[in-house]
């Protein structure tokens, strides 16, 4: 594993939004990482629950944990990426508030950067838990994933945890900060275009399923809308005219559209041929 003392420190990212009640298993499983040269940049995004009060009880007296605060509630894009300006670590994650980590997650991504110099980013399966973090079910769908102009996570191979180089980030444009959903997506479709990002097929993030949690079912729709809007931004960034003879609309239409333009991505024969792809550029 990682000789703790040769290597740069991790940027933990949280944006939080009225979430100061699950906030005590987040901060449980950060300060038990078996890895230790960590910061953590907490940006509240104007919470009207206490969760100023709960979080600041905890994290004070460590000067590992920073706290700062949006004067108005400017939503989840904002949020983030004001996490990235402020954060200082070599590498960075996000990770939610109201989610937690198991205590090995930090050291065992961040060894995959010392096998491989070359990617820029390392990601594991998650598990899906209750609203008192009990687990149910893994995340079976994260994967390695084979990264060409042509990827855009549908359906979806990459979600938390995800570490990343913070200079890799900085070559992008960052995440869009007008962005209400689908943040993530779009943090990994700009940082795949600076280089690769290895899957470890372990898990190390417990994804806690609760009524007011922004992925469920009440955003969906939402969230579907916001990532076609990504994808075609990334079509336009990457300067793709056409997929299979179909030409990308010039000027965003409504999510259909986009994601018609993607169907093929989801038949058998596409995903054989990536796995070949995959296993040859990774094995």
């Amino acid at each position: 594993m990682i000789n703790q003392m040769n290597v740069n420190k991790i940027s933990i990212l949280i944006a939080n939004y009225n979430n100061g009640r699950y906030f005590k298993d987040c901060y449980d499983s950060i300060i038990s990482q078996s890895y230790e040269n960590w910061e953590v940049i907490i940006v509240d995004d104007s919470s009207t629950d206490n969760s100023v009060d709960l979080i600041k009880v905890l994290i004070e007296g460590d000067n590992r944990f920073k706290f700062y605060q949006n004067k108005t509630n400017k939503g989840c894009g904002y949020t983030k990426r004001r996490c990235l300006d402020l954060a200082t670590g070599e590498f960075c994650a996000f990770l939610d508030p109201d989610d937690a980590l198991f205590s090995y997650a930090v050291e065992c991504l961040l060894d995959e950067f010392q096998k491989n110099k070359k990617i820029i980013a390392a990601y594991s399966k998650l598990i899906f838990c209750d609203e008192h973090l009990k687990p149910r079910e893994v995340f079976s769908k994260i994967k390695q994933i084979h990264n060409d102009k042509y990827f855009f996570n549908i359906p979806i191979q990459i979600h938390a945890f995800f570490v990343f180089k913070r200079a890799a980030y900085l070559k992008t444009s960052g995440i869009n900060p007008n962005l209400k959903n689908a943040v993530d997506q779009d943090l990994y479709l700009k940082l795949l275009e600076t280089g690769d990002a290895k899957f470890v097929d372990e898990v190390f993030y417990k994804y806690r399923l609760h009524s007011n949690g922004i992925s469920q079912q009440s955003a969906k729709q939402s969230a579907k809308e916001s990532f076609a809007r990504v994808i075609h931004e990334t079509m336009q960034r990457r300067k793709i005219t056409s997929i299979n003879g179909i030409s990308v609309p010039a000027v965003y239409t409504n999510a259909e559209d986009i994601y018609n333009l993607l169907n093929y991505q989801t038949k058998i024969p596409y995903r054989l041929m990536n796995k070949i792809r995959t296993a040859l550029q990774y094995y």
